[in-house]
């Protein structure tokens, strides 16, 4: 028979997995909504949404681009699943231009905790693993001039006094949370999005936010390449 403490850990991850499975539901209807929407505003463009990003995909890229650097991965399986997936514009010679990138995390259990009764524990590591997708997502657009990634999260260890909330201005390079960056900061600062506070991001809200980055980006391809290369 397991023991409390094993049981309580159990059931704590049943509660943080179905949670984080529930809200990716949602931000995956969030940018459906916004694909659908660009479809219609922007007559004539293909759009593609892909729920992985391959690393053999992203160093053939890099070594295209940087002939002069070398580049490795250990096996072709191995890819980044961001929550949102990846939202792509395609061309007319079917290149495939990522104007959204989009994550969901869900952190903390010692709001649940302190109702009972219970002390609080070490706060989760889903920002650690954040880090790394967005360390290999940042290579994979490091030829662009824009860095069209957003990330959505929410739960107590995101209080306005919880550390935690520097380990995501460190992942984000010391920008701003709640601020959409989306061009890059002089050619050296591709920080990308992050939105974090207590209270659970909704659908409407991730939506709006998620279309004002993938819009931009269109524009951004439209004038680095012309609109003709997509329309």
């Amino acid at each position: 028979m397991a023991k409390k403490d094993d049981l309580r850990s159990q059931r704590e991850g049943t509660i943080i997995n179905h949670v984080s499975k529930r809200q990716e539901k949602v931000l995956d209807r969030s940018v459906r909504r916004v694909g659908e929407r660009l479809m219609s505003d922007f007559k004539g463009i293909n759009l593609k949404l892909d729920p992985s990003l391959f690393l053999k995909s992203v160093v053939s890229k890099l070594s295209k681009s940087f002939p002069e650097v070398d580049f490795h991965y250990y096996f072709d399986t191995s890819s980044m699943r961001p929550d949102g997936g990846i939202l792509s514009l395609i061309s007319k010679d079917n290149t495939e231009h990522v104007i959204l990138i989009a994550e969901k995390k869900n952190q903390g259990t010692n709001d649940l905790r302190s109702l009972e009764g219970k002390p609080k524990q070490a706060k989760g590591n889903a920002i650690e693993r954040l880090g790394k997708n967005v360390i290999g997502l940042r290579t994979a657009l490091i030829d662009e001039s824009i860095f069209p990634f957003i990330c959505f999260g929410d739960g107590c260890d995101f209080d306005h006094d919880s550390s935690i909330l520097d380990r995501v201005v460190t992942i984000a390079m010391f920008g701003h949370l709640n601020k959409v960056y989306l061009h890059n900061q002089t050619d050296k600062f591709n920080r990308g999005s992050f939105f974090f506070r207590v209270e659970e991001w909704k659908e409407d809200e991730m939506y709006e936010l998620c279309y004002q980055i993938a819009k931009q980006s269109v524009y951004y391809y439209f004038s680095k390449h012309g609109e003709h290369f997509f329309v």
